[in-house]
């Protein structure tokens, strides 16, 4: 079974070439001002973006964004999917997918099973993608918090899935065992300090995906 990775947050040169070069199949910036990993100025996006080889995804994550902010962001060339992390509904995600062009992934947050039901009611027909990530925090991502892996256990989601919330290398092969994820999602995981990316924990962290 391959699994896919996407490093999220990334925010310098440096780390977007480790995650490149160890494999990383998405790659992820933050547009979200209160997240220590938040990329500020379009220049330093459009700069990263320049930087990914085609045939790896450039995610731009987005928090209950305006249409203003998208088309600065998308006006970068820097994000070809779109992740949408804040409380969009149904609704405004659909809107934005049809105004933007672009695929859409969508998070759900997982506090209990009941959750990933009513993500999947609720967004699986109008999405490219879904996210399943830890409702805990004080950060919409990024929080280093697991929930319980076994609410997806057997699960069949309708749309390609991401699972993401306080992976790292040492816990992501026993994540995909349990959940049957076939895509995962890290930003904490593979810190240094908080918003800091380590290139040795990305390069493990990818290095273990590769090997499941």
């Amino acid at each position: 079974m391959t699994v896919e990775a996407k490093i999220c947050g990334l925010s310098t040169p440096e780390t977007v070439d480790a995650a490149v070069a160890a494999g990383a199949q998405y790659v992820g910036f933050v547009t979200f001002p209160a997240s220590p990993r938040h990329v500020a100025s379009v220049e330093a996006l459009r700069v990263l973006g320049s930087r990914v080889p085609s045939g790896v995804v450039r995610v731009g994550l987005f928090v209950d964004p305006d249409d203003a902010l998208l088309d600065e962001k998308l006006a970068t060339g820097a994000i070809d999917l779109l992740q949408l992390h804040g409380s969009e509904t149904p609704e405004r995600v659909a809107a934005i997918k049809a105004r933007t062009g672009r695929a859409v992934m969508k998070v759900i947050k997982v506090a209990a099973a009941g959750d990933v039901e009513r993500g999947i009611a609720a967004y699986s027909s109008i999405v490219d993608r879904l996210m399943f990530d830890a409702a805990e925090g004080t950060l919409p991502g990024g929080n280093a918090k697991v929930f319980d892996w076994t609410t997806l256990s057997g699960r069949s989601v309708p749309v390609p899935w991401m699972l993401a919330g306080g992976l790292t290398p040492a816990n992501v092969a026993e994540a995909v065992r349990v959940t049957g994820a076939r895509a995962v999602d890290v930003s904490s995981g593979v810190e240094s300090a908080r918003g800091v990316k380590s290139i040795d924990l990305i390069r493990a962290f990818l290095e273990t995906v590769k090997a499941l």
